[in-house]
């Protein structure tokens, strides 16, 4: 009954969604809208979540009736010093999501209200641990931008509208699981753009499916891990499926990531707030990973996950100081400056914790080419580094119709061999994409957990047949497919076709009769 609850409330939340954006996309670009949305819902979010913290406080002295938005600015300032050192940052009560909105339709200078508010929110983390995690949080929130109106007044009333439609969000009681509600609101928003916007929003998003089937594929045997990680992480989807399928608080020392795009490195930290992820559990670096890498100094990772994007151009041997970095140099020859693919994986292996496991998602061309990548494929067979290669099907992914494949890496195997899973046919068609549904989560799951041969499914190949095989890692090289063709008795054909042949003859023969009588003398047919 819950459950029909929850998905009629989820129902109902991505309806109001829909809305807001109908409502705004004569004004503001699917994409810069989308970032408006969320940063006016995180906003929401961080005013109600210092609210509940303050208000849970006070009714535990049993002072019931207390309640912070209605406490005056004065008051509150002797709780800053306290909030910022537990939450993170200070909101004064004033400067509350509710309390602007109240006001919002007779402010005539919202606009600049907004712009002092979200300046003082990050000015309340200067200084303290959290600055790096709330510093620009803000900044593609331009509420002086002429996308959303040609005028003041014009933006204001765009600004009044989204905040009173972000407040309508159902998005339940605090204390009743709001987390989820306001997760699930960017989960909605990212995807909805993911699909609509193909490439330009596809390179930030990785379906739902495929976080986690990576996410369980780093889990098998595990528990709890210390701390998870994503090399490019987007807006931290990947990470974030650790906390709904493990539970935060089994993630130890929690979520590492790194993202290249400011706007999307934004959009991730503020994903991290929305699913209750507090500011000292999460580590979200801006830059390029392969070249200026971030968590050098940090513990290896137990969980690395990712979707890196597939084939970007890198510096390469372009850089003599890159053929020296300790993450790539053991395989003695760097990823192709055009194809950055193998550079990725290098980096992961390198982050890799001993007991460790990392998924990531690979384009299909890493597996066959030659040149510097097949060394670098035979670095990894020949030091055992790869436990399995998973072809998954095709149209999975939003802006690419290419079938991808999943290399999981260990760096301590039991067994000098390499699971192949042709999981290519596991998916179900909906509309224009294809979908991974729980049963295929399960069944590559059941085949990456037995490591036995399944015909036409799965096989472990020994290490030294990789080594016979050049070293190509495609799966169809080692897994069989199915012959789906019929099956032809070629006698019995043969005689079908005699037969055929006879009766052609036969055809021919009273056809050559009729036009006979057809062309008689005219004289003859009593002219």
């Amino acid at each position: 009954m819950a459950n029909n609850r929850k998905e009629q409330e989820r129902a109902e939340l991505h309806r109001t969604i829909w809305n807001i954006a109908n409502d705004l996309r004569g004004s503001v670009d699917g994409w810069d809208f989308k970032q408006y949305v969320l940063g006016m819902l995180f906003y929401r979010y961080i005013s109600e979540n210092i609210t509940a913290y303050i208000n849970a406080g006070e009714f535990e002295t049993g002072n019931t009736e207390f309640d912070y938005t209605k406490l005056s600015d004065n008051e509150a300032e002797q709780a800053r010093e306290d909030l910022v050192r537990t939450k993170g940052f200070f909101i004064l009560p004033s400067e509350l999501f509710e309390n602007v909105r109240a006001c919002s339709k007779d402010d005539d200078n919202l606009n600049e209200t907004l712009e002092r508010i979200f300046g003082n929110i990050e000015a309340s983390a200067q200084g303290t641990e959290s600055e790096d995690n709330f510093k620009g949080l803000f900044d593609d929130i331009d509420v002086n931008s002429n996308k959303l109106g040609s005028t003041v007044a014009k933006r204001n009333e765009k600004l009044v509208k989204l905040m009173n439609s972000v407040a309508e969000m159902k998005l339940g009681d605090y204390k009743d699981n709001t987390i989820d509600a306001f997760g699930d609101a960017y989960e909605f928003l990212m995807s909805m753009y993911a699909s609509n916007a193909g490439k330009s929003g596809g390179e930030y998003y990785t379906p739902q499916e495929v976080s986690e089937l990576l996410t369980h594929l780093t889990l098998v045997g595990k528990t709890e891990v210390n701390k998870v990680y994503d090399p490019a992480c987007g807006s931290g989807s990947l990470l974030l499926k650790f906390a709904k399928i493990l539970g935060k608080e089994n993630v130890r020392q929690g979520f590492f990531g790194q993202e290249i795009n400011i706007t999307t490195y934004n959009l991730c930290r503020i994903n991290m707030f929305l699913h209750d992820i507090d500011y000292d559990k999460f580590d979200i670096g801006l830059g390029d990973t392969l070249i200026d890498p971030l968590h050098w100094d940090d513990e290896p990772f137990e969980a690395i996950v990712s979707n890196p994007p597939y084939s970007i151009k890198w510096k390469g041997d372009g850089d003599p100081i890159l053929i020296n970095d300790p993450r790539f140099s053991p395989a003695g020859v760097l990823a192709p400056k055009s194809k950055a693919d193998l550079a990725f994986i290098m980096h992961a292996l390198s982050w890799l914790a001993t007991s460790g496991t990392a998924a990531i998602v690979c384009f299909p061309g890493v597996m066959y080419r030659g040149g510097a990548e097949k060394k670098i494929r035979q670095y990894l067979i020949d030091n055992n580094y790869i436990d399995c290669v998973i072809q998954l099907p095709d149209n999975l992914f939003y802006g690419t119709s290419i079938a991808t494949c999943i290399m999981v890496l260990k760096k301590s195997k039991s067994e000098n061999s390499t699971l192949f899973i042709d999981a290519s046919k596991e998916f179900v068609k909906i509309t224009n994409n294809n979908k991974l549904t729980q049963d295929n989560i399960e069944n590559i799951l059941n085949a990456f957990k037995t490591r036995k041969d399944i015909e036409h499914f799965s096989r472990l190949v020994p290490n030294s047949e990789i080594e016979e095989q050049d070293y190509t890692l495609s799966v169809s090289t080692y897994v069989e497919q199915e012959d789906t063709r019929e099956k032809i008795n070629i006698v019995e054909l043969n005689a079908e076709i005699e037969e055929i042949v006879a009766r052609e003859q036969v055809l021919r023969d009273e056809i050559e009769k009729i036009i006979t009588e057809i062309d008689l003398p005219a004289g003859r047919q009593g002219w």
